[in-house]
Parts: structure tokens; C-alpha cells; sequence
């Protein structure tokens, strides 16, 4: 009978993950055990007898329990495994003990002392009925040859949103929206603002602009198309405005900045079995390096660590900070609830067919792009980072509105792991595709960045793969390409986290 390997992540898991597709009557020597199923490619197979409401484990974690009695070599799915309450008690692994070499990147360096790698300029709306006049003065500034003399410039970007008015003028879903927008605004790579209005909306220019300490220079414009006289002249504005701003945004250059500068906004998307085994440990290790250097990683997609939230806390600096996280995860236990859904609603068809079954096992995984740091921050979705090393961010798990809020939390990159091949680029923050398995690198060689599925193969470790990870980022930080930016992703990622009524 042919031996095919698979992976084995802890010694007391009672099932392990097929490094290929596996026909059933293999045998499995490392295991001692024969399939009796067909084990897709990332899926796992059992190594030994589970009874019926018994906790399957991996990762050393419970991801679930058995709904039925499953025999060695069975193939264990959705079909056999269901949610559970159960947890293990945290085996947090000492802290990543790095000894990095001091690391720089060439960075724009901005007047209040933050970090820049890129040098774009904002359109940005206060409400959806000003996106196209925003997109039309970005289309014209990037179509009719005006930047052309402007080599320092990387661009201007439109940012627009589906809300603004038909809302509450106070409360929870004003404040996040408000927030959202202003710390967008405030993200370093954006190097100058043109802030574009209808004139009649609920969030209004000047009340925002007196909310956040806000005046008209020359890095910051405002204007509302109701005032200016209409569409067409509100456009030619805008044009004008740009034009008195290119020469001062065209004047930074690039300098070398110390890697504890970065601020790196940690997300996975299109998740399979793979994530959890290869590039999630692999970002993991990338972060804990630049963690060692002072700089600071941005883990959010409160949803998405449901279930290993347990980890955190045990890495959490204060008993505070605990609080804070566990004050998050009930409010999205309340959340859910309030709108007839549960916390396991999360896994995605393409998790499940990737592998994936439960929750518990999507976020033992994701909780690896965190590496082993210790949690210095808890913070609101899009509120401003304060602190170096590991924060937790609170954010849905829908991809693009989770890295919104760092981006408007102050991620000037985001790194960002896949399996089943998220197609996902940012504006103003580049955006690198981490593959999980060599097969979907292959598949999508113009979308990934780096593979990480060599891991699986015993063609890379985690550890080589994390040093290559952030001297990837800082070759990027410094200005080379990501994919997605070839690509031209970003002007459609801005997806702000909506809470409230729509009125």
C-alpha cells in the first residue's frame, strides 16, 4: 500500500492533516493507522477512536466534538463534528526570542513624526452622495497626464463609502463612521486631504472639522459640491485644489527609517487547512522579528479569534487588557444574537472546502499571525494605535472592513495570508499576499507575493520563511511593488464597519 505523509501538529491530537489527497486503504505509517475514507488535500483524518460527544483536538486545542462514533481513519468534517464550548487550557510557547540585526527601510518621514511608506493623496468623502464627484476628480488627476510631473507622488485615491447620511447624527454607528474617516485621513501614507461633501448630509464638514481639531491648509482642503455651484464645478475645484498640492506632497522623499517605525495590519482571508499550519505561524514569526525591532502588528477580526481568545489573554500584559478583550467577545456574543446568528455561522463555504469545520478551528489558526508577543494594547475599531509591539484591534471578520479600521487605526501595510486565493489590494497601505499552500501560489502567481506551502513540504521552516516575510515587507515599505498594487487593487477596498440603522 503507497504511504502518503501528512502532518501531525501536537502530540496529543487525535487527528492529523493530509499533505495530499489520500485514497482510502492507505496506510499511514507514522500513525499506525489506515484511511477507510478519501482525505481531501488540507482535511484531516483520525489517528485513533472518538466517541460521540468527545473533543477532537488539534493544535492541541479542542476545534469541536464528535457528532457520531468516528473510527481510525475516518475523514473528519462538518459531516462528523460539530461546535463546542470546550477550551484547553492555555500552553502559551515562551516569547520569540530574536536577536534581529538594527533594520531600516526607506520611508517618508511626515512633520508629526510618523513613518510613511507610501505618498499618495486622498479624495475623501463625508457621505455617498459625494463619491462621484471624488472619483471623477481622482480619474481626471490620474488620466490627464497631471501627475505626470510629479514622480514622488504615488497616486490620489478616492475614498469613498455608502454612508454618511440617513443615520443617527450621535451615538455608536456616528462616532465609528467619523472615526473611521478621520483616521483614514490621518494615516501617514496619505501626505495631503481633499475632504469633499454634499453640503445637506448628516455628518456635516463643519461639525467634523470642529469634532477633530480641523483646519484648512495646505495639506488639508475641504469643500461641499452644494456650495461650489453643482457637479461639474465642484470637479473643476477639486482639480484646482489638487494642483496647489502636488508640489508640496511631490517634495518628500524617501529616507532611511528604522523598522520600529512600521505598523503592520495582520489579516487572512479565503482561509484553508493550511493556514493554521503554515503562512498564519510563518506572519506569526515575521511579527514576533519585527516586534523584537519596536515595531507593531495590528491583530483584529474579533470573530476569527472566537475560540482562541483563551491564548490572548494568557499573553495579555495586564489583567486590564484581559477586560477589554473579554468585554469585545461578549459584545459580539450579544451582537449575533440580537440578529439570529451565532459565532459559528463564521467558517465560509470555501473555509469548509478547504478543510476548515468549526470556528474554534478557524481561529486557533488566525491566532498565529500574532506569533508569541506579548498583547500590550486592546483598542476600538479604528481607533489610533498608541502603543508598540502586539495590539488587538476590534473589527467583523469580513476581510476589507477589518484592514479598513487598521488602516485608519495607523497600518501604513497590511500582510495578509490565503488559501483559497482572496483577491484583496489596499490604498494607501500596500497589501502582500502570503500563500498557504505551494498549489494556489502556482494558481494565482500574479496575485501572492511569497508561498509559504513549502512549509507543509519540509522545503522551508517557519522560522526561514518569517525572516524572508519581513525583509519582504521592508523591501515593500521601501517602495517596491506588492502584487495587488501591480494589479491596481485598492480603490474599492474602503468598506467602513457599519453599525446601526439605516433611517
Amino acid at each position: 500500500m503507497p504511504t502518503i505523509a501528512t502532518i501531525r501538529l501536537n502530540p496529543n491530537d487525535n487527528v492529523v492533516v493530509a499533505v495530499a489527497a489520500i485514497a482510502p486503504g492507505t496506510e499511514l505509517v507514522a500513525e499506525g493507522v489506515t484511511t477507510r475514507d478519501p482525505i481531501p488535500f488540507g482535511h484531516k483524518v483520525s489517528t485513533r477512536e472518538i466517541k460521540a460527544g468527545e473533543p477532537v483536538r488539534k493544535y492541541g486545542q479542542v476545534i469541536g466534538v464528535a457528532t457520531e462514533d468516528i473510527a481510525p481513519g475516518r475523514h473528519v468534517h462538518v459531516h462528523n463534528l460539530a461546535f463546542s464550548d470546550l477550551r484547553v487550557a492555555a500552553d502559551v510557547a515562551p516569547a520569540f526570542e530574536a536577536h534581529e540585526r538594527p533594520r531600516t527601510f526607506l520611508g517618508y518621514k511626515r512633520a508629526n513624526g510618523k513613518v510613511a511608506t507610501r505618498n499618495y493623496i486622498a479624495i475623501l468623502t463625508s457621505v455617498n452622495c459625494s463619491a462621484t464627484v471624488a472619483r471623477h476628480i481622482a480619474d481626471a488627476a490620474e488620466k490627464s497626464g497631471l501627475l505626470a510631473d510629479y514622480p514622488n507622488v504615488d497616486g490620489v485615491v478616492a475614498i469613498t463609502h455608502h454612508s454618511g447620511c440617513g443615520m443617527a447624527t450621535k451615538g455608536e454607528g456616528y462616532d465609528l463612521l467619523t472615526r473611521t474617516l478621520w483616521g483614514t485621513a490621518c494615516n501617514p501614507n496619505f501626505a495631503a486631504v481633499l475632504l469633499v461633501g454634499l453640503g445637506c448630509e448628516v455628518i456635516q464638514l463643519a461639525r467634523f472639522k470642529q469634532e477633530y481639531g480641523i483646519t484648512d491648509n495646505e495639506h488639508f482642503q475641504s469643500f461641499t459640491i452644494q456650495d461650489t455651484g453643482g457637479t461639474k464645478r465642484a470637479i473643476a475645484e477639486g482639480l484646482e485644489r489638487l494642483k496647489a498640492m502636488l508640489p508640496i506632497v511631490n517634495a518628500a522623499t524617501r529616507t532611511p527609517q528604522p523598522a520600529s517605525e512600521l505598523v503592520i495590519g495582520l489579516q487572512c482571508g479565503g482561509s484553508d487547512g493550511w493556514s493554521g499550519i503554515t503562512a498564519n505561524p510563518a506572519l506569526g514569526n515575521a511579527s514576533d522579528r519585527l516586534v523584537s525591532l519596536g515595531g507593531t502588528v495590528i491583530l483584529s477580526e474579533t470573530p476569527e479569534i472566537y475560540g482562541a481568545e483563551h491564548l490572548l489573554y494568557a499573553r495579555a500584559e495586564t489583567p486590564a487588557l484581559v477586560e477589554k478583550l473579554r468585554a469585545r467577545i461578549k459584545w459580539w456574543e450579544a451582537y449575533t444574537a440580537l440578529h439570529n446568528m451565532e459565532m459559528n455561522n463564521n467558517p465560509s463555504p470555501g473555509n469548509k472546502a478547504g478543510g476548515l469545520t468549526t470556528i474554534l478551528e478557524k481561529s486557533l489558526g488566525a491566532v498565529a499571525k500574532a506569533g508569541t508577543s506579548p498583547l500590550v494594547d486592546v483598542i476600538q475599531y479604528a481607533e489610533p494605535v498608541g502603543k508598540h509591539g502586539l495590539v488587538f484591534m476590534d473589527s467583523p471578520g469580513l476581510d476589507p472592513c477589518s484592514a479598513t479600521g487598521q488602516v485608519a487605526s495607523g497600518a501604513t501595510m497590511i500582510a495578509f495570508t490565503t488559501g483559497r486565493g482572496s483577491a484583496y489590494g489596499c490604498k494607501p497601505s500596500p497589501s502582500i499576499k502570503l500563500a498557504t499552500n505551494s498549489e494556489i501560489y502556482k494558481k494565482m502567481p500574479d496575485d501572492m507575493d511569497l508561498n509559504c506551502g513549502t512549509i507543509a513540504t519540509g522545503g522551508s521552516t517557519v522560522a526561514e520563511k518569517g525572516a524572508e516575510i519581513l525583509g519582504y515587507m521592508l523591501d515593500v515599505a521601501s517602495g517596491k511593488k506588492s502584487k495587488s498594487e501591480d494589479l491596481g487593487y485598492g480603490d474599492m477596498e474602503f468598506v467602513p464597519w457599519h453599525i446601526g440603522a439605516v433611517m
